[in-house]
């Protein structure tokens, strides 16, 4: 199990875009893959739930992955965060 504190980087929070970009990277990994913020934990391949953390700019975020492919999840989702979701 990997897990990593990020922060929102992008001015306009985690809207539909960045989340449609975020399932859409992950949607065929194995693992198991968590976001957590203020307490609340959703599946990350879930849409809805990731619009529903209501991660706004400068927000953490803590990702956990964890199963097989766990490393290159963790990858592809840090590298949005630090692409600032394409945005900027």
């Amino acid at each position: 199990m990997i897990e990593k504190i990020l922060t929102v980087s992008n001015r306009a929070g985690i809207h539909a875009r960045p989340a449609a970009m975020l399932v859409q990277a992950i949607k065929d990994f194995t693992c198991t893959i968590y976001l957590e913020k203020d307490k609340n934990r959703i599946k990350a391949k879930s849409i809805m739930g990731v619009i529903t953390l209501g991660a706004a700019y400068g927000s953490t975020i803590k990702v956990i992955t964890d199963g097989e492919d766990e490393d290159q999840a963790m990858e592809v989702i840090v590298q949005l965060f630090e692409s600032k979701f394409e945005e900027e």
